[in-house]
């Protein structure tokens, strides 16, 4: 999409969906609109980390995009804990992180595999996400092995533990993979090079879109979650649901658009970077923070899945390794992560 034409497109549904906030009583429309604008406005994230990727490189770039895309996830997230509505914050970091692993990945695998026969990329990092996703399953399922033996407070201290062990994994890691170990883990260390094209803006004109693009989705965020019950309970849908994939698909626009890009100009690294980044992020950072962000609202969320959300993840993660632990991918990967992703919002759908 030209630039201009997305920037008409973001113009105008942002002023429709303050139109529909504002002067109309429809939450229907109100939540239609909001969601309208929060994916363009990713559209216009993805491009512009797209850009960013361009100066700083694939691994920085894809960790841009996936913590600006993780950023319209974080914040409405926020403004349904602030509601004190835990079981749709849970259910859309469970839908965040199998939504990255299952649809942005294999969306973007199999856009790739249908251009290029094969792709490839770093094994060694694969083995390293491996690692770190199987941590973030890890974590989650010891609170609920535990649940039963321990009272409402203790249970709150521990996901406290929990959330503070894992935030400080993450920030470790990123000084594992961007400053100790950044050679071993690089962009392209097979040597895959294709002509790059000429970026669409400035470094600097970039990084401003990213910041502004991000302060308006802050701000179409707060109108969905005001909307997002009323059209929930109309159509007769659980908060699993709504929160794994409604609200999920809506945060992960970015992803969606930045990912399968990268993958169509056989930069299969960037997008593992960006879907499986993301998911890392929102499992050991953004659900982490949601656990001492609820602290300052007076309401402690503890770190404490339903067995659906687990098995969920479970699947999702070892889906994943499967996928990834050779460091080269096809269309058919792509299909194979596609297919379980329709099986768990089916589920999900029935639950």
């Amino acid at each position: 999409m030209k630039p201009k034409l997305l920037y008409t497109i973001v113009i105008f549904t942002v002023l429709f969906s303050t139109y529909a906030h504002f002067f109309t009583s429809s939450s229907g429309l109100q939540f239609f609109s909001t969601s309208l604008a929060i994916i363009f406005l990713a559209g216009l994230l993805g491009k512009a980390t797209e850009t960013v990727a361009h100066f700083a490189g694939e691994r920085l770039g894809g960790f841009l995009n996936a913590t600006f895309g993780n950023a319209a996830e974080l914040i409405i997230a926020i403004f349904l804990v602030r509601e004190g509505l835990f079981d749709m914050v849970k259910a859309s970091i469970t839908g965040s992180i199998i939504g990255n692993l299952l649809l942005v990945l294999g969306l973007s695998i199999f856009a790739g595999g249908l251009k290029f026969k094969q792709q490839k990329f770093n094994p060694l990092l694969a083995g390293h996400n491996a690692s770190l996703m199987l941590l973030g399953v890890i974590a989650l399922f010891i609170p609920a092995a535990f649940a039963r033996d321990l009272s409402k407070n203790h249970m709150d201290t521990f996901s406290l533990v929990v959330a503070g062990a894992l935030i400080v994994a993450y920030f470790l890691w990123l000084i594992f993979s961007m400053i100790t170990h950044k050679t071993e883990l690089s962009d392209d260390p097979l040597g895959n090079h294709e002509q790059e094209e000429e970026p669409l803006w400035g470094k600097g004109t970039a990084i401003l879109i990213l910041v502004v693009a991000t302060v308006f989705v802050a701000i179409q965020s707060e109108w969905l979650v005001h909307s997002i019950q009323e059209v929930a309970l109309a159509l007769g849908w659980s908060e699993l649901f709504v929160g794994a994939f409604v609200v999920a698909i809506v945060g992960n626009a970015a992803e969606h658009s930045a990912a399968v890009f990268m993958a169509l100009k056989n930069k299969i690294g960037g997008a593992m970077e960006i879907a499986v980044g993301s998911s890392l992020q929102i499992a050991l950072l953004v659900g982490p923070l949601l656990v001492f962000i609820s602290l300052f609202f007076g309401q402690p969320m503890d770190i404490l899945f339903t067995m659906e959300e687990l098995v969920a993840i479970g699947v999702a993660v070892f889906i994943a390794i499967s996928i990834s632990r050779d460091g080269m991918t096809n269309w058919f990967e792509g299909i194979l992560l596609f297919v379980v992703y329709l099986l768990i919002g089916t589920a999900f759908y029935f639950v």
